[in-house]
């Protein structure tokens, strides 16, 4: 406890042995993300450790700090500043973090401290005062060779086989539909950690992690695998966190901030689905988890497995170079284990007969599937993009987008409330009710749905199937499982409940909506979702059936009805790569006031060849009418990645160098560029 004290001022004299301590403190300031250099007092020397927290005095005001790396003499020239004192001796900053956070910085133009925020839990004191837990022994697996799992893929037994030798594979993992994903990788943390190596799994949720952490447990025990995911308290997360650190666990299965996670000698990395938004840190500097465990992987000599049941155009990359190699089942097994998918266009679909299914808007192919499902006693899913009841309306004559009268915003129908058959449309901003909606293009009165979200579903199929249960799973509530029982499932986008023995009938709703989005991974993302969705169904021989409400002509409805996401993701890093997008081209988006934007770009040092797009206002502002923030893009080959990401970052110093008032928004490779 005496590392915790402040030493009296007057007494204060260097350590005897490495008296200088190097020292990031936490201050975000851009031209400040370098070490600084301080005395270590005598009575701090044993507790101020490679990697501890610190207290500093930096530009006369008390910060913390982590204590990098202890050494005999400074290059500074004046006189130095002692340590104010050693908040912790634990060395929460391992060595092979303190490296990766510093190519993370360097690759996203961030700062270290910005990394290590993310990198590196809260304290909890108490809880760093309890007695370390003991490492567990964990035996080979599987003992007698045998790993049903991965032997039916082609090299899939030569990756497994890799990883327990302590090699470098690297591999892009095809799932395919049905496929038991969390006790596939499972085993493959049970091979490494039978090595003797460490593994971290990266999942986009809590379902998601509960899921793998019960098929880790299974095969490790409890005391040797770690669930690390947002939803822990302080205390609970902290302690967790620990437990790795110290090496009492050699599993870790959690979310986005589990990237970071200090195992001790890593053996290999995991990320799935690593399309998924949710694996984007939207905290600077922006890292994606999928680029982070590749650099991990490169800097720790350790495996990295990619899965999914989709593609992303990233993931082809890595292939297409050479630097990893797809693991997939053949296309016999997967068309064996892929339900039916029939594609149905809006335009050309045929409404069922009767007065439910109309009223349901459902196609009668996906009318006839959910029924016929349900009397085989098997849940339904049905995928709707939008949440809320009726989150978008339009003119009925026009089609002008709805908006209010008062603030311009865009105008939705809430659900009726108890006891009441109508509400009037409200607006989405500022929540005033418009009972009284005239068109301002056209002056008409009436109103239609431009998109129904899950609740109105809800609505339209509780009365076309009369006498099943409808479940709903979104936002408010997300369903983990469903029993096999003969319901409606009505969920949005990564919402899917997993259904026990599958599905029999999964409809994917609106698709227009979906792949209308006005985003560059507007396809990719909605296979991803369908794919997501699809997998939980049952296999085709088993009756499984799949209804796409989209044109049977797109891309990305092709490949759902084929199962062949490879063939999408090479389509579209095709397209990119023609295009000049990412990841084809190394990307930055600078958000910024037009004054602040136009000083960075002029103050910009590109490296040669790399083109400034914009700056175009982004839609914001202010109470004068006038544009707040402009957006503009910088694109660079892969080669000059570096140069471009360095070169930000050095503009960015000299911006906080000179105090400038106004922010900036650098995002390298962001998911969003429009």
């Amino acid at each position: 406890m005496t590392g915790t004290r402040r030493a009296a001022k007057g007494v204060r004299q260097p350590a005897a042995h490495l008296p200088i301590a190097r020292v990031y403190v936490d201050v975000a300031l851009a031209h400040l993300d370098r070490t600084f250099d301080y005395q270590v007092p005598e009575q701090f020397a044993a507790d101020a450790v490679p990697g501890c927290r610190v207290r500093v005095r930096f530009a006369g005001q008390l910060v913390d700090g982590y204590l990098m790396e202890r050494a005999a003499e400074s290059d500074h020239v004046g006189k130095l500043a002692f340590l104010d004192r050693v908040v912790s001796a634990e060395p929460v900053v391992a060595p092979e973090i303190a490296s990766l956070a510093r190519a993370v910085a360097d690759r996203y133009a961030g700062s270290m401290v910005d990394v290590l925020r993310l990198a590196i839990p809260p304290r909890h004191a108490k809880v760093e005062a309890e007695q370390p837990a003991e490492t567990p022994d964990v035996a080979p697996f599987p003992e007698n060779g045998e790993r049903t799992g991965w032997s039916s893929y082609p090299r899939g037994e030569s990756f497994v086989e890799a990883v327990a030798g302590g090699r470098q594979p690297r591999a892009i993992w095809q799932a395919p539909p049905g496929a038991d994903w969390p006790a596939r990788l499972a085993e493959l943390a049970a091979v490494a950690a039978g090595a003797g190596k460490g593994a971290v799994l990266v999942v986009p949720d809590h379902r998601d992690v509960d899921r793998l952490h019960a098929a880790c447990t299974a095969l490790l025990g409890a005391e040797a695998v770690v669930a690390l995911s947002a939803g822990l308290g302080p205390a609970k997360r902290y302690r967790r966190w620990l437990a790795v650190r110290r090496g009492a666990a050699k599993v870790v299965v959690g979310t986005r901030a589990a990237m970071f996670a200090p195992v001790a000698d890593p053996g290999l990395f995991v990320v799935w689905d690593d399309g998924d938004d949710l694996h984007a840190e939207p905290r600077a500097p922006y890292p994606h988890v999928r680029d982070v465990l590749v650099q991990r992987a490169h800097l720790s000599g350790a495996a990295l497995l990619v899965a999914g049941f989709a593609r992303t155009a990233e993931a082809q990359l890595l292939v297409d170079s050479g630097w990893a190699h797809a693991i997939a089942a053949d296309r016999a097994a997967v068309r064996a284990a892929a339900p039916r998918v029939t594609a149905i266009g809006e335009t050309d679909a045929q409404l069922a007969r009767d007065e439910a299914a109309r009223s349901a808007r459902l196609p009668s192919v996906a009318f006839e599937a959910a029924r016929q499902s349900l009397r085989d006693g098997a849940p339904v899913l049905v995928q709707v993009p939008r949440r809320g009841y009726v989150p978008a309306l339009a003119c009925g004559q026009c089609r002008a987008a709805a908006r209010c009268r008062r603030c311009a915003g865009p105008l939705g129908l809430p659900r009726a409330a108890r006891g009441s058959e109508t509400q009037p449309a409200a607006c989405r901003w500022c929540g005033h009710g418009e009972p009284a909606f005239r068109c301002a293009e056209c002056g008409s009165r009436r109103i239609r749905a431009v998109v129904v979200g899950a609740g109105r579903t809800a609505e339209e199929l509780g009365r076309a199937f009369a006498g099943a249960t409808v479940r709903t799973s979104g936002r408010d509530e997300v369903l983990a499982t469903v029993p096999a029982t003969p319901d409606l499932v009505v969920c949005t986008p990564g919402a899917e409940p997993v259904a026990e023995g599958g599905y029999g009938a999964a409809l994917l709703l609106d698709g227009w909506a979906s792949l209308g989005r006005a985003d560059l991974r507007a396809a990719e993302e909605t296979l991803r979702r369908w794919m997501t969705a699809a997998a939980l169904v049952r296999p085709g021989s088993a009756g499984g059936r799949v209804v796409v409400i989209a044109e049977s002509v797109l891309a990305p409805v092709q490949a759902l009805v084929r199962w062949d996401p490879v063939w999408h993701a090479t389509q579209e890093l095709a397209g990119r790569t023609e295009l000049g997008f990412p990841p084809a081209v190394r990307m930055a988006t600078v958000d910024g006031t037009p004054t602040a934007l136009a000083t960075l770009l002029a103050d910009l040092e590109l490296p040669d060849g790399a083109e400034v797009l914009g700056p175009v206002p982004l839609g914001e502002v202010d109470m004068d009418g006038n544009a707040e923030r402009e957006r503009a893009l910088i694109r660079a080959t892969r080669r000059q990645g570096r140069q471009l990401a360095t070169a930000l970052a050095a503009a960015q110093a000299r911006r906080t160098a000179r105090k400038d008032p106004e922010s900036i928004r650098v995002q390298l490779d962001p998911l969003d560029l429009i």
